[in-house]
């Protein structure tokens, strides 16, 4: 008999096969003593696991590429921590085995996280991930991850490790569900990277059975259990309309009336941009380079390889829009050589700009690697700034751009709520605005975007989020200038409507949700965008906000 199970769906598209379960996780290691005498050899033993899940992580990040690249990095980083190996050496020190001694430093580092503040708990599940992973060279048995199989099949999983998210083959893994995670969340991000329908933060997904027939909704979050015969054939119509819509939908992206609402891409370095191009992204709305300082935590990169990574990307969009985010360093992505490491909340410290001001000589490196990576070409850079909170720090921000030399314009994001209710002040400072939607979430809520226990509140249909959008856009057409969303909040089609309703100028995602937005954005005149606007800005709760969007642009 068929049930609906209800989750957050966070990657578009229609999956129906039967359910495999992720491998089990690592179990826990016997607690024996060891002789003195080997506890160098099981040190060295400790090393090498370590190193060699490091490599694996690496690789498999390089296999990736862009957004995935820089997640993985940063665990292969994390299975190397100082601190981590050192607290491990001593427990193998008194007696503990290597595979024991690796479980409890990672249980103690565990709780440490978990007891810092939502933001760093976020970070549990990779940390569970690594330590699974070595644990299990230790032991020499199978890595935990994807199961073997060859028939498609939709994926459960408590949750997934970017690691697993990141090389999934759409061939065979028609679709996943996890039981925790949020809409923003490393997994959502890559599930929606790779066009593979997905629903997190599902109530009880890993009961579902073993081989048991489900359909997955990626668009409205739903998953039917044992689907009937008229579902299955009800979801497979709306998928082929679907598809059909986005196959006739090209160009530039216009609402019904000609009102041009530019679609950006956003990229997380070169290799993401082959995608961006395929997808018909008019530019790019949000570069991060992160990816180039997760290299080295222990040193910036140079100039030199700077300015070759950026021109690759500059290239890729000659006399489109590039709107490049400088360093976001700080919270989850810290860096050896910039960020204070006892930090109590390192959410609510030193992070992004602030991270830059405090070491201007790499932001002056970064904007001078960007003036001359853009030297000779036809595209329209853009430079802007994370975490701006108020008009001294966009100033602070203009005046190194300035100073680097850089023709561009400048511009601050808008991830804290401070900088949407002070926008037309930060404007005075700088040229445009970029709505970082997933943070601005975060920080308006108190909602770690990693938790999928508080996931209600990560969602951008949250009225009180689109009066701050409203607000922002407000302000940036009173002194004449543009006002973007590059946050997850634009690929969701409807929503899009919503945001270009409110004001909104551009509209930045991930490439595999352009033909999605643009084909929406294709149906409905603006006026029409507004009245959804409007409608969803009355409501009290995210749901409703959805409810009532989609009752105005379906005529209701």
């Amino acid at each position: 008999m068929e049930t609906t199970l209800r989750g957050v769906g966070v990657s578009h598209g229609v999956a129906i096969g039967e359910v495999r379960h992720m491998g089990t996780a690592v179990l826990e290691p016997p607690a024996k003593q060891i002789p003195a005498q080997e506890a160098g050899r099981e040190q060295g033993r400790a090393r090498q696991a370590v190193d060699a899940v490091a490599a694996d992580l690496t690789a498999r990040g390089n296999l990736a590429g862009g957004e995935a690249q820089a997640v993985l990095e940063a665990q292969a980083m994390m299975a190397q921590d100082p601190e981590l190996m050192a607290d491990v050496d001593r427990r193998i020190a008194v007696g503990s085995t290597a595979e024991r001694a690796v479980y409890d430093a990672f249980a103690a580092y565990r709780e440490l996280l978990a007891a810092a503040g939502e933001y760093l708990a976020g970070r549990v599940a990779d940390l569970d991930d690594v330590r699974n992973r070595i644990v299990a060279r230790l032991l020499g048995v199978p890595m935990p991850g994807v199961p073997d199989s060859d028939h498609p099949y939709v994926l459960v999983a408590r949750d997934l490790a970017p690691a697993d998210t990141a090389l999934l083959d759409p061939s065979l893994v028609l679709g996943f569900v996890t039981e925790e995670g949020g809409p923003t969340s490393h997994s959502a991000i890559l599930a929606r990277a790779l066009g593979v329908p997905a629903v997190v933060a599902l109530p009880g997904a890993v009961e579902l059975g073993e081989g048991t027939v489900v359909a997955v909704d990626g668009s409205t979050g739903e998953v039917f259990v044992h689907p009937s015969e008229e579902r299955k054939t009800e979801l497979a119509a709306a998928a082929a309309e679907r598809r059909a819509a986005l196959a006739a939908s090209t160009g530039p992206g216009a609402t019904a009336d000609g009102h041009k609402v530019p679609l950006l891409a956003n990229v997380g370095g070169p290799a993401d941009v082959p995608a961006a191009v395929a997808a018909g992204a008019e530019g790019v709305g949000l570069f991060r380079t992160e990816f180039l300082f997760l290299d080295d935590s222990e040193r910036a990169p140079s100039e030199e390889k700077q300015i070759a990574a950026y021109r690759q990307v500059l290239e890729a969009f000659p006399e489109g829009r590039v709107v490049v985010r400088v360093l976001d360093a700080g919270a989850d992505k810290p860096l050896a050589f910039l960020t204070p490491a006892d930090e109590p909340n390192p959410a609510l410290g030193v992070r992004g700009l602030r991270t830059l001001l405090d070491h201007p000589d790499v932001l002056r490196t970064q904007l001078t690697a960007l003036a001359k990576a853009a030297e000779g070409l036809p595209v329209h850079l853009e430079v802007m700034a994370p975490m701006v909170a108020d008009r001294a720090d966009a100033r602070a921000f203009a005046d190194a751009c300035r100073a680097a030399g850089l023709r561009a314009k400048f511009g601050a994001m808008v991830e804290i709520p401070s900088a949407a209710l002070r926008a037309r002040s930060i404007l005075r400072e700088v040229e445009f605005l970029s709505l970082g939607t997933n943070d601005l979430a975060q920080y308006t809520f108190a909602a770690d975007r990693q938790v999928g226990a508080v996931s209600r509140l990560q969602d951008p249909w949250q009225p009180a989020l689109l009066d701050l959008v409203a607000l922002s856009a407000k302000a940036a057409r009173a002194e004449g200038k543009s006002c973007g969303v590059c946050g997850e909040a634009a690929s969701d089609p409807l929503l899009a409507c919503v945001l270009t309703g409110l004001g909104v100028t551009s509209l930045s995602m991930g490439a595999a949700s352009l033909p999605y937005v643009r084909a929406t954005l294709a149906k409905f005149t603006l006026a029409q965008c507004e009245r959804a606007a409007a409608a969803a800005r009355a409501a009290d709760s995210a749901e409703e906000a959805r409810s009532a969007a989609q009752g105005v642009l379906s005529g209701e």
